[in-house]
């Protein structure tokens, strides 16, 4: 079974764990997009949630299929988050941001009771890394950081759309870099990331998923923390 039929028997699977009455977080990206086509269906059949969006591509597919999406300063704490991931190891740990939607994915999932990360089977890795590492970064220093990265043998990449520099959905860069050789612990990275100055956030999600979602072929396996 190819990766997007494996996409679809995970989403299915983690709708199952919303219900009437929740507000829910609705992640971005490929396999976040069948989750978000069932759950416009649950609703169209009389299911009542409320839904925050982690970008405005989901925001406008949500919104276009009939869910009450409201803002995170209205849902202040959400009840359910289903998101996709890049890569995910078998602690938990997690790489996102491939689609650019990074920061507001983290700020979601951290106002979240139970995160549900879905994926499909080629994104189940033993080590992190193999997929770039985005970072998001505000364009006024996006230079002097990627000098910083470079200095730190991180080989990073400002990403580009279309000939020109990607923008996020909050106006930021996105600068990817290279953790597959790197020595240092993921948890050390992030702190050392995150003490640059202009680094918003990154695309390491540590401690944040509560349960893992990996359609297999024709079964969907879950994995709780």
């Amino acid at each position: 079974m190819n990766a997007v039929n494996e996409k679809k028997v995970a989403a299915l699977e983690a709708v199952k764990y919303v219900k009437s009455g929740m507000t829910v977080g609705l992640g971005t990206g490929s396999t976040a997009f069948f989750m978000i086509e069932a759950i416009g269906e649950m609703v169209q059949n009389g299911m009542d949630i409320k839904a925050v969006a982690t970008s405005n591509e989901t925001e406008k597919l949500a919104t276009k299929l009939g869910i009450n999406v409201i803002t995170l300063a209205e849902a202040k704490r959400l009840d359910v988050t289903i998101d996709g991931a890049d890569e995910v190891d078998e602690d938990f740990q997690l790489i996102k941001g491939g689609g650019g939607a990074l920061l507001r994915e983290k700020i979601v999932a951290h106002n979240s009771v139970l995160n549900i990360i879905i994926a499909d089977s080629s994104k189940s890795v033993a080590k992190l890394g193999k997929f770039k590492l985005p970072i998001e970064t505000i364009p006024f220093a996006t230079q002097l950081i990627i000098e910083e990265l470079r200095g730190m043998g991180l080989s990073p990449v400002q990403r580009k759309k279309d000939d020109a520099d990607y923008k996020t959905d909050e106006n930021n860069d996105i600068v990817d870099i290279d953790i597959w050789d790197t020595d240092i612990k993921l948890t050390d990275l992030e702190q050392q990331l995150k003490t640059i100055p202009g680094i918003v956030e990154t695309g390491l999600f540590l401690t944040t998923t509560n349960l893992v979602i990996i359609g297999n072929g024709e079964k969907a396996i879950v994995k709780k923390r």
